[in-house]
């Protein structure tokens, strides 16, 4: 629960102090989904403890954000209980299950390590996509290049860090690209976004 606060209260900070375009790491969900991902990859093995502690963790950062939003810059409390609130929180549990889980798998062997160093690799392949997508539509800000170099960036940066050997990274980032589609396909679903 302490990690989830720490992650919304710091999120929200980080947006607000850091420059564009690196301040939009602090509204992805490919950071949130990597914070789930690097909490399972610490607990190490298990299925329930990091499925759980995971998904805590986004749970509690979501309300954290918004409040951390309300009492620094005046937002509305009334958010923390609308349905984009509601939207994320069940996306946190998804995103918390999921990712949690994969960190456990990128420890161990065989298609299972593969796929567990994929997931986060697959995140940040998925935000690269969405900023392709947006990027000349009027509703959203320019320099959307940026974003996509700094997220196709970190997923070669993470894979790379938590990979062993060549041929296990160079899987996970093939891997990492079906993933992505599915993630993308699946946010498509679910509103456009």
């Amino acid at each position: 629960m302490a990690g989830g606060i720490l992650l919304g209260v710091l999120d929200f900070l980080w947006i607000k102090s850091v420059p564009y375009p690196f301040a939009e790491l602090g509204n992805s969900t490919a950071t949130w989904a990597v914070a789930a991902f690097a909490f399972g990859y610490w607990v190490r093995s298990g299925r329930v403890r990091p499925a759980l502690g995971a998904a805590v963790l986004l749970v509690v950062a979501v309300p954290s954000y918004y409040l951390a939003a309300a009492l620094i810059q005046g937002d509305a409390l009334a958010v923390l209980w609308q349905q984009s609130s509601l939207f994320w929180i069940l996306f946190g549990v998804l995103a918390g299950v999921v990712f949690g889980i994969g960190g456990t798998w990128a420890r161990r062997t065989g298609w299972r390590q593969i796929i567990g160093s994929a997931l986060p690799a697959a995140v940040f392949f998925e935000e690269a996509a969405r900023f392709v997508r947006h990027a000349n539509d009027p509703n959203y800000p320019p320099g959307a290049g940026w974003n996509v170099a700094i997220d196709v960036a970190l997923a070669v940066l993470i894979v790379a860090l938590i990979g062993r050997t060549f041929r296990q990274r160079a899987l996970a980032l093939v891997a990492a690209l079906p993933l992505a589609a599915i993630i993308f396909l699946g946010f498509a679903l679910v509103g456009g976004y």
